[in-house]
């Protein structure tokens, strides 16, 4: 089982500026490889991707230091600045097991910042280094998404989190419509991660999440679905024993076939992991 979507952090040596307000006390503390592999072993994952959390150069390279001293994280979604003019250079210099790149977008006020020239050149480098790109999007920032897998598509996207439906508050539309048209174009897969921090943190049931999976399921396919914790995060609502539990219940009615390929080949796939769950050669 791989684990596509996680992150580390510790909050006495680096803001972050996502992490304000109480609501978010919980988890304002350092999280570690060692809780990593307290929580991964007691799961029976055997690999992770470690995703970025900060528009942070330095954070990336901690990162891939980390990966490359960690055998249980198998590969690094770190962040570049896609609108550097050497942002090709930059990625060949990258040293570890860098496998994708991401940017908070959703923090992003402009709707259409993927479809800036600076940024769809950025992407373009990013194709031709052999990384995937994760898209961390708001729901209005999709039809962005969507002509931006239409213009690259030599790039491979990673939705995170589903966009983020507001579970909570029970909605639906325009998020399913504009999932629906992003993942019309073949270069996209989706996390199966992050729906119990949009469902009601103290009272959510896998019910809640069923309406939602079953549309990403319905749209991508088991072929193009990842399944990641979003741990540390999901502790504002459920440890990570549970989100995988959810995970599993959530995807029951697939054969074993589609499931092995939720679970894990689709993240080998995606992220250039061989059998062992390692950082293939790029490309």
């Amino acid at each position: 089982m791989i684990d596509a979507h996680h992150h580390l952090w510790d909050p006495a040596r680096r803001e972050y500026p996502w992490m304000a307000g109480a609501a978010l006390d919980p988890i304002r503390r350092p999280y570690t490889v060692d809780d990593l592999r307290a929580v991964t072993k007691a799961a029976g994952v055997h690999a992770t991707v470690l995703v970025q959390t900060v528009s942070s150069a330095e954070e990336t390279a901690e990162f891939l230091a980390t990966a490359a001293a960690e055998p249980v994280i198998a590969g690094v979604v770190g962040w570049a600045d896609l609108t550097a003019p050497d942002v090709a250079d930059r990625l060949a210099a990258s040293a570890g097991p860098l496998v994708g790149i991401r940017h908070q977008v959703e923090t992003e006020p402009d709707d259409d910042w993927l479809l800036r020239p600076s940024v769809v050149a950025g992407l373009r480098a990013v194709a031709d280094a052999g990384l995937a790109y994760d898209l961390l999007v708001r729901v209005d920032q999709l039809p962005a998404a969507a002509s931006l897998a239409a213009r690259l598509p030599q790039l491979r996207l990673v939705l995170d989190h589903a966009a983020k439906p507001g579970i909570a508050a029970g909605e639906w539309e325009p998020w399913a419509s504009r999932v629906a048209a992003l993942a019309a174009h073949e270069n996209v897969a989706c996390k199966l991660s992050g729906l119990v921090t949009e469902a009601d943190w103290s009272g959510w049931e896998v019910g809640h999440l069923r309406r939602y999976v079953d549309h990403v399921l319905e749209v991508f396919g088991p072929s193009r679905l990842l399944f990641g914790s979003d741990w540390p995060v999901c502790e504002l609502a459920a440890s990570y024993e549970l989100v995988l539990d959810a995970a599993i219940a959530l995807t029951g009615s697939l054969s074993d076939a589609e499931r092995l390929a939720v679970f894990e080949h689709n993240a080998r796939s995606v992220y250039g992991l061989d059998a062992s769950g390692e950082t293939s050669s790029r490309g």
